[in-house]
C-alpha cells in the first residue's frame, strides 16, 4: 500500500502517464513474447569491456571522474570524430563525457533554451524530446515527417521558423523509422538556418550504424552546420552496453558553456570505471568502424526471414529499427495489432503511433533487429504465423 501525504503537487507534465512502452513490457513479460520491441542489443558485448571495467575497478578507479569526462577519453572522442568526419573538437573545451546519451539532451536543451523559445522537432520522435522541451517554459512545434518515406518537408519548416525559434532536434540515423539525412537535407539546413542565432541539437546515437555502404551525414559532416551545433552520441548503442549510461556531445565552446553549467549539478561526472574501459578499447577505431556491418547482417536476416509473413516492411537505412505495414490486411490500431501479437502470437513490437504526441496511426509497427539470430528467427516464425483480420 502507498504512503499516503498531506501534500498536493502541481505537475510539470500533467499529461504524462504510463506509456504504451511500459503497457506492452508489462504485457509482453505476462505472456512471456519474443522481444522485437525494445530498442537494447539482445546480445552479449564484447568480454574485453567487461573486463576493461573489471580492470579499472580492481585499480580503484572508483571515485569521481573529471567533471567533464577522463581526459585521455575525451582525446579519444575528438580524434574519432576528426577520422570519421573531418571535423575536430577541442579535447578539454569542446568535448563533454556524459551520463547516457539522454542526460546530454537533457543538458543541451536546459542549458541553451528558454522560457518563451520555441523548438522544432520532428515526429515520429524519441519520446524525451517534447517533455524536456516544455520543462523549461518553451513550446515543442512538431512537424510530421512525409508519407510512406518519413522525409523532412523543408517547406513545412520554413514556415514554422520565426523569432522564437531557438533549436531545431535533427535525429539521424532516425529512431524509430530507420531513416537517414541526405546531403541535400544539410543543404536545406544550412539555408534555412545561416543568418540566425537557431541551434541544432543532433541526436546521432546511432552515427556509426548506416547500411548499405552510405555515409553518415551528420552534422559534423558540414563545417557550417558543425559550427552551431551540439552532436549527441552513445558508448551504449555503439558498443552494446546500454545499461552502463554513458555517452557524450560535442559543440563549440560557446555552446558546450552552458551545456556544462547544467550538467555539473546534473550528474556532475559519468561513471568513472566505465569511461576508462571505453578509454581503452576505442582506441582501436575498428570497434566503432565494423558496426553498420555487424547490424546490416541482422537486419537483412530479418528481411529475409519476414519475406514470406503478411507484412510489408519499409527498408532501414541506419539505426536497428525497421517499420513493418500492415494495413493492407488489417484495420486494427496499431496499438491493437501490437497487444495482439503478443497475447495470440507471443512476439512482442511497438506501435508507432506511441512516437506521436497526437497517436498517429498509420498502420505501422516497430521492429528491432538488435538482438541474436535465434530471437530473430523464433520472432520472425511468429509474425509470419499472423492471419489478416
Amino acid at each position: 500500500m502507498s504512503m499516503q501525504s498531506p501534500v498536493q503537487c502541481k505537475s510539470k507534465l500533467p499529461d504524462v502517464g504510463t506509456t504504451i512502452f511500459t503497457v506492452i513490457g508489462q504485457l509482453s513479460s505476462q505472456h512471456n513474447a519474443i522481444n522485437l520491441s525494445q530498442g537494447a542489443p539482445g546480445f552479449p558485448c564484447d568480454p574485453a569491456l567487461v573486463d576493461g571495467v573489471t580492470k579499472a575497478m580492481k585499480e580503484n578507479r572508483n571515485q569521481y571522474a573529471p567533471m567533464t569526462g577522463l581526459p585521455l577519453l575525451k582525446q579519444l572522442i575528438s580524434e574519432k570524430v576528426a577520422l570519421a568526419y573531418g571535423q575536430h573538437y577541442d579535447a578539454q573545451d569542446e568535448v563533454l563525457v556524459t551520463a547516457s546519451a539522454s542526460e546530454g539532451i537533457y543538458s543541451t536543451i536546459s542549458g541553451l533554451v528558454h522560457p518563451g523559445d520555441e523548438v522544432i522537432y520532428f515526429e515520429p520522435s524519441f519520446d524525451s524530446y517534447a517533455p524536456v522541451v516544455r520543462l523549461q517554459g518553451a513550446t515543442p512545434v512538431a512537424i510530421k515527417l512525409t508519407q510512406p518515406d518519413f522525409r523532412i518537408n523543408w517547406d513545412e519548416v520554413s514556415a514554422a521558423i520565426n523569432s522564437r525559434t531557438r533549436m531545431i532536434i535533427i535525429n539521424t540515423p532516425h529512431n524509430p523509422t530507420g531513416q537517414v539525412l541526405s546531403e541535400s537535407d544539410l543543404s536545406e539546413l544550412v539555408r534555412l538556418t545561416q543568418g540566425t542565432d537557431i541551434i541544432l541539437l543532433a541526436d546521432e546515437v546511432y552515427e556509426h550504424i548506416v547500411f548499405d555502404g552510405a555515409r553518415h551525414h551528420g552534422m559534423a559532416t558540414h563545417p557550417r552546420l558543425a559550427e552551431r551545433s551540439v552532436i549527441i552520441s552513445s558508448f551504449g548503442k555503439t558498443f552494446h552496453v546500454t545499461g552502463w549510461r554513458v555517452g557524450y556531445c560535442v559543440a563549440p565552446k560557446v555552446l558546450m558553456d552552458e551545456i556544462i553549467k547544467v550538467h555539473q549539478f546534473l550528474m556532475f561526472a559519468a561513471d568513472t570505471p566505465m569511461q576508462y574501459a571505453f578509454a581503452d578499447y576505442m582506441a582501436n577505431p575498428v570497434t566503432w568502424q565494423s558496426l553498420g556491418p555487424f547490424y546490416q547482417r541482422k537486419r537483412d536476416l530479418l528481411q529475409s526471414l519476414l519475406a514470406e509473413s503478411p507484412f510489408k516492411l519499409i527498408p532501414s537505412a541506419g539505426s536497428f529499427f525497421m517499420l513493418a505495414s500492415y494495413g493492407h490486411f488489417s484495420d486494427e490500431s496499431d496499438s491493437e495489432m501490437v497487444k495482439r501479437l503478443i497475447v495470440e502470437h507471443g512476439v512482442a513490437a511497438i506501435p508507432l503511433s506511441a512516437f506521436y504526441t497526437d497517436g498517429t496511426d498509420n498502420k505501422l509497427i516497430r521492429l528491432s533487429f538488435a538482438k541474436d539470430d535465434a530471437t530473430l528467427k523464433a520472432g520472425a516464425q511468429a509474425l509470419c504465423q499472423v492471419k489478416p483480420r
